[in-house]
């Protein structure tokens, strides 16, 4: 079953004063499956961050749809907007995105808080993804005193405390060391195997190898995609590789 369908969207800016414009996206079009994991990967300017911060519902399309569980994004009005984020989506950044006046506890609980849940009920959801997530003993730290990776983590905690439908994740080994990225993408795939559905932006090779399924943008389309299907990660490692390297030579890998 699709959780997400994409289709025939586009997306022009028009500079400033009206003289030029942009066509960050041509045409996309694709599906998520529920339970699935996909990441999407292109050169700086193929259009993936115009793409994600449509299916954020942070931005509009200049055409398309863009339908998560039968709900059309492109059709809800700024003021739902935040309420939909929150109750449909969850978000794990490069740079964590928390708050360093919160304890690790609570930046994870927020989302809850702002949809009206008890303290009871945020503290049984907490338990079991603080004790799968490794972070139970430092809940009540700050994220100064925790390392990038511990950030990682609770920011993860954070994004599927509310159940979403769809976790968005934009870069999220950016800001890592190697072990940290192994870390937070042996998480990934133990979220995934889970239930939960993701979808990973990234510019890096090793973290699209772990997804199921990698998609690539060029010049605003959906130029290739590549399943995992049998594959051990180091064979869909080398799979990706070799795309990138034809989509930087000027390649035609449909």
């Amino acid at each position: 079953m699709a959780i997400l369908e994409v289709s025939s969207l586009k997306k022009i800016y028009t500079t400033r004063f009206g003289s030029n414009q942009v066509e960050a996206l041509k045409n996309v079009n694709f599906t998520v499956e529920q339970g699935e994991y996909v990441a999407i990967m292109g050169e700086s300017g193929s259009g993936k961050t115009t793409l994600l911060n449509i299916l954020a519902a942070l931005d509009k399309p200049t055409a398309g749809k863009v339908i998560l569980d039968g709900q059309d994004l492109t059709g809800i009005n700024q003021a739902k907007a935040a309420a939909f984020r929150r109750d449909n989506l969850g978000f794990v950044f490069q740079e964590f995105n928390l708050l360093d006046t919160f304890t690790l506890e609570d930046n994870i609980y927020l989302p809850l808080v702002l949809a009206g849940k008890s303290y009871g009920e945020m503290a049984s959801r907490l338990q079991p993804i603080a004790a799968q997530l490794g972070i139970a003993e430092l809940l009540k730290k700050y994220p100064y005193e925790v390392s990038g990776g511990q950030k990682q983590r609770a920011a993860v905690a954070r994004a599927i405390i509310t159940h979403p439908k769809l976790v968005l994740a934009d870069e999220p080994t950016g800001a890592l060391d190697s072990k940290a990225t192994d870390e937070l993408l042996r998480l990934f795939r133990d979220i995934n195997e889970n239930g939960e559905t993701i979808l990973m932006v990234t510019h890096s090779v090793k973290a699209a190898s772990q997804a199921k399924r990698v998609l690539f943008i060029k010049d605003g389309e959906v130029f290739h995609q590549i399943y995992r299907g049998g594959a051990t990660s180091e064979q869909l490692y080398q799979k990706i590789s070799d795309t990138l390297t034809m989509l930087a030579t000027g390649g035609d890998g449909r």
